[in-house]
């Protein structure tokens, strides 16, 4: 069999002397460049959601909602990958003929718990839970909340809600998780990071803009060069608001009744 090398090695070098590294995944990156470390979790919104969490936990998960993955570091990175990011965002802007600024107005300007309303987000299907001809369901509608700003409201809760669930998978695992990281194009909605810690139960860390995937593998190749982990400030916003349990608690109700 072949060496597995160290994450700081060098596998070899090209007749012209460039040094070939371990190499990492883009998930295992982006935790490197944002140097997380055991409990925390990185949350990435993008076009599909992630959740991953830096552990010394090697995950053994029978149904295969959490995958085993190793970080950078030689720990263990179990994740949760959904099929369903941002675009639920983008479709319901769309559908309410809104552009994204006027969507996350109208969905802050809704309390918590979105008058009773709760989006399943299967826009695409999902592979988390594995449900791949799944679809989206808007339920508890009623002639007071089938308003746009409810509806707006619901798509960022039930959106964040899938992720929350991803944590649980993980957590279920054995895995700590003390500090979440937000990352990914979907941060940018004030919207998702007005509702984020509503949702989390908690304080959401909110990395500056930064492209932690391209700088988690030159940290990489840093290290293998010259044999030291290179490590820099990361500046972070600190998101606080109410907790409301009770949202992902009905979220998780929904989706047991609709998903039977």
């Amino acid at each position: 069999l072949p060496e597995v090398i160290e994450p700081s090695g060098v596998a070899a070098r090209t007749p012209g002397g460039v040094a070939l590294g371990a190499g990492l995944g883009d998930n295992a990156a982006a935790a490197f460049g944002l140097q997380a470390g055991p409990g925390d979790a990185i949350v990435s919104l993008g076009t599909s959601g992630v959740v991953s969490a830096v552990t010394d936990v090697a995950p053994c998960d029978p149904s295969g909602i959490v995958a085993g993955f190793a970080d950078a570091t030689g720990r263990q990175l179990p994740l949760v990958c959904t099929l369903n990011g941002a675009p639920v965002l983008s479709a319901t802007a769309t559908m309410l003929d809104v552009d994204l600024d006027e969507f996350a107005r109208l969905a802050m300007s809704t309390p918590a718990g979105s008058n009773g309303l709760t989006l399943i987000p299967y826009l695409a299907g999902e592979r988390s839970p594995n449900l791949p001809d799944a679809t989206g369901t808007l339920c508890g509608i009623t002639t007071a909340n089938f308003t746009p700003s409810s509806v707006a409201r619901a798509a960022v809760e039930g959106l964040l809600c899938s992720l929350v669930w991803c944590r649980e998978q993980i957590e279920e695992q054995g895995v700590d998780v003390e500090r979440i990281l937000m990352v990914g194009g979907g941060t940018k909605s004030t919207a998702v990071r007005t509702v984020a810690p509503t949702v989390f139960g908690g304080t959401v860390s909110l990395p500056a803009d930064g492209e932690w995937v391209a700088l988690g593998a030159a940290r990489q190749a840093a290290w293998a060069l010259t044999g030291r982990r290179p490590s820099w400030p990361v500046d972070v916003e600190e998101l606080s608001g109410h907790t409301r349990p009770e949202v992902y608690a009905t979220y998780r109700d929904v989706v047991a009744r609709s998903t039977r």
